[in-house]
């Protein structure tokens, strides 16, 4: 649907500026602001917590109570509760999946060039990116996952399932879920090999090791293993072109039991690709992050599993703006 709230030259200017908001919160963000406040303090303090400039940091401080994140108290400073609960460091609620929005900014602000190109102007391989970007990547998926998946884990049918694959599947947070959702379910994340050890961290710490097995391979080259009754697809497809997602779903219906189905969960597209605007825009982050990424219509995923031998298609929307597609491979006879 097109935006209605673009209606006047004031209104599209009030919209262009909104990067400056972004900004600043990024930037407190990325330096450590909200924890280096502790409960209250002058800038010259926390620029000397920070390594930054006095009066640079004092004019970003003010910002931030302009905006309502945090409170000033004559000449100190004190993080307004929000911050207080989600972007103090060790707090229970700290959002630790931001740093991956600072990263964004990056690939983001060449997205001229790449609508010139067609592709990603800046580092297209994961592994290429550095500890750095992939830990704040994998942050931002755990902390997304860990709000969502017990509920989208909850939309899908698990009675007989005994062995999930959770391909691509990162902290492995997606499989934790499946494992808690069913007693004497045992999940398989699959990723690749830089990405294993810090699956390996995340499940650990919660305690799942003996539920949770981790595979080091490369979606785009291995085998996925056999005999999994599901095998579960997120935020995966809209990293490839369509061919290479056609592929994939071959394989993963090949690692399937009989019976066994493929879910692939994404963001869709309307099939004349005007929206919804939270996938069109995710369209873009794909132009920009990657050599051929993309968001694909439901027609397009059914297609890709009606190919690999995949029937029973069914869509369900979850409440997060992604949708499940469900593919079940026929009983054998």
């Amino acid at each position: 649907m097109p935006d209605q709230d673009i209606t006047t030259p004031a209104a599209l200017r009030e919209r262009v500026h909104q990067f400056q908001h972004s900004r600043v919160l990024l930037t407190a963000y990325e330096l450590g602001v909200f924890t280096a406040l502790g409960d209250q303090a002058q800038a010259a303090a926390v620029a000397a917590a920070l390594g930054t400039d006095a009066r640079a940091t004092d004019r970003l401080l003010n910002a931030l109570v302009a905006m309502g994140m945090l409170e000033k108290r004559r000449d100190r400073f004190v993080n307004g509760a929000f911050a207080a609960r989600h972007l103090v460091r060790g707090k229970p609620g700290f959002m630790s999946g931001l740093m991956h929005s600072v990263h964004l900014w990056s690939s983001w602000s060449t997205l001229t060039k790449a609508v010139r190109e067609g592709h990603a102007v800046t580092s297209r391989e994961t592994g290429a990116r550095g500890d750095t970007w992939r830990d704040a990547f994998i942050a931002a998926m755990h902390w997304r996952g860990a709000q969502q998946a017990p509920e989208v884990v909850a939309m899908i049918d698990l009675q007989g399932v005994a062995r999930v694959l959770d391909a691509g599947g990162g902290s492995g947070v997606y499989a934790m879920a499946f494992a808690r959702a069913r007693s004497g379910l045992h999940a398989t994340v699959f990723d690749l090999p830089e990405i294993v050890s810090i699956t390996r961290r995340y499940v650990e710490e919660a305690g799942f090791s003996d539920r949770v097995a981790i595979v080091s391979g490369d979606l785009t080259r291995d085998e996925l293993g056999r005999g999994f009754d599901l095998v579960f697809l997120s935020a995966i497809v809209h990293s490839f072109p369509p061919e290479e997602n056609r592929r994939l779903v071959q394989k993963a219906a090949r690692a399937l039991t009989p019976g066994g189905r493929v879910v692939v969960q994404d963001f869709l597209m309307d099939e004349d690709r005007s929206g919804p605007l939270s996938s069109a825009l995710f369209a873009l982050n794909m132009l920009v992050a990657t050599e051929a990424g993309d968001t694909y219509t439901e027609p397009e995923i059914r297609e890709w599993m009606r190919a690999a031998g995949l029937d029973a298609i069914e869509r369900r929307d979850t409440p997060y703006g992604a949708s499940l597609m469900i593919g079940t491979l026929a009983a054998a006879t």
